[in-house]
């Protein structure tokens, strides 16, 4: 079978079939046609999670880390985490990092639990989220990685040249059933107060 490709621009009505476009050094060329979040989004299936959150604890203790906190409590679906966001309206009086940690084990609902913020999904009026969400919780085992996205300093926040941070995770982290993941401190950040949220899309296990 041979795949035609036609160098340059395509120009075409609705339902006109056409070859693949190439290079002229033969490179195929293809091109979104919507935003990279959207079939996630517009199946139902991407969820966001925000916290307010005060000082928070290095992820490798269990107790009050967040946030947000998610535990996969489904049986049929893992988590799939896409984006971070964070923003501060305290400094800490500890330098550090934060980033995402979480561990597997967790059967049932951490405790100390604190309620989340905000969640929703990001159809709007679509579906509740199927994983558990919360501010902060005190999970069963604590974290066993820590994955740095970001870092927070002792200067006042005057000065403070961050601002509101984005960050893409692109799926490099996935939460099985019974597992959790959570934002946390390379160190317990004393006094800082963040806004942070978790962006992710819930997939069904097959």
């Amino acid at each position: 079978m041979i795949a035609e490709t036609r160098v340059g621009p395509i120009l075409a009505g609705e339902g006109v079939l056409n070859p693949q476009r190439a290079t002229n050094t033969g490179a195929l060329v293809t091109a979104d046609g919507h935003g990279q979040l959207y079939e996630a989004s517009r199946r139902g299936n991407l969820f966001v999670a925000y916290a307010l959150v005060t000082a928070p604890v290095i992820w490798s203790t269990a107790a009050g880390t967040g946030g947000p906190l998610l535990w996969n409590s489904t049986r049929d679906k893992m988590l799939s985490i896409l984006k971070v966001g964070i923003g501060t309206s305290v400094v800490t009086t500890v330098a550090g990092a934060l980033g995402l940690t979480g561990a597997t084990g967790q059967t049932a609902a951490p405790t100390s639990t604190t309620a989340i913020d905000a969640s929703g999904n990001l159809s709007i009026g679509g579906a509740l989220h199927g994983a558990k969400a919360y501010r902060v919780g005190t999970p069963t085992i604590a974290g066993s990685f820590f994955m740095p996205f970001a870092s927070v300093h002792t200067g006042a926040l005057t000065v403070d040249n961050q601002g509101m941070i984005w960050v893409d995770v692109a799926g490099a982290v996935t939460v099985m059933p019974d597992s959790w993941v959570s934002i946390a401190g390379s160190a317990t950040l004393s006094t800082l107060v963040a806004q942070m949220c978790l962006i992710w899309e819930e997939i069904t296990l097959t």
